[in-house]
């Protein structure tokens, strides 16, 4: 296959790939996703929610390790930051995180299992292949172009913050204890929904430092699957819990 044969079949996937993104923000507003709290029968199989979380992230870890090493942009500095800021947020999520949080005895059905490896795959598979092999080469003067320098802002603010409110999350159960707990403090006195805010700023800022569309793609597939999921979190807290602070909004302070 050509170069110009393979941009072609690239942008047809990337046409197709937000497509689907439209698709899947419609279902997801009608049908919530069945794992974690909103976990419920019907759904196939249910297997170990940890292992399958660190099953289907790996490939964010190790394809995108292997769209590296199969490019050509090895001596590409820019190349370089880009693999390592993808790199500082997965290895975390997909190794760390897991281990992290109280998933001891949880479930996750397999079919949400294999809908999460296909769109890891797929979607790393875009971001790596583009940026390693077929992007136009950005040069060291792409570190102070102001899209780069916002998008590294809104990625390090969207990063720190997905950490604490994770944290928070945690700090609510003590070890070996279950159920769910109001959580309070950072953006939690605004939305219900904080760590699925700072996810989707991540990755807006991640495509706005590699200025590309499949970035742009992964940024909208994030806004398609998590903002229906914070407004299912969001009637869940206020159907469980009376005290539930009224001032809150589920995803956006103040608006939604």
């Amino acid at each position: 296959m050509t170069l110009a044969e393979e941009l072609l079949l690239f942008d047809q996937l990337l046409i197709g790939f937000a497509v689907v993104a439209c698709f899947v923000f419609i279902t997801t507003l009608l049908i919530t996703a069945p794992y974690g709290r909103h976990e419920r029968d019907g759904w196939g199989v249910a297997i170990p929610a940890r292992w399958a979380w660190v099953l289907m992230e790996s490939p964010n870890v190790l394809l995108m390790i292997l769209m590296f090493y199969w490019g050509n942009r090895h001596s590409n500095s820019v190349a370089w930051v880009f693999l390592l800021i993808w790199m500082l947020h997965y290895v975390d999520r997909t190794y760390i995180y897991p281990f992290k949080a109280q998933m001891k005895g949880k479930t996750m059905p397999f079919t949400v299992f294999i809908f999460a490896l296909v769109f890891t795959s797929f979607n790393t598979f875009l971001n790596g292949r583009y940026l390693f092999s077929l992007a136009p080469v950005m040069d060291s003067s792409w570190f102070s172009d102001p899209r780069f320098l916002l998008g590294c802002v809104l990625f390090g603010v969207g990063f720190f913050y997905n950490r604490h409110s994770d944290a928070i999350l945690r700090s609510l159960r003590s070890p070996g204890e279950t159920g769910y707990k109001i959580p309070y403090g950072g953006l939690y006195r605004f939305v219900s929904c904080p760590n699925y805010l700072s996810e989707i700023v991540m990755w807006i800022g991640w495509a706005l430092a590699t200025w590309c569309w499949p970035a742009a793609l992964f940024a909208l597939w994030t806004v398609a699957n998590l903002a229906p999921r914070a407004r299912a979190h969001h009637q869940w807290y206020q159907q469980k819990f009376e005290d539930y602070p009224a001032e809150r909004k589920a995803l956006i302070p103040r608006l939604w």
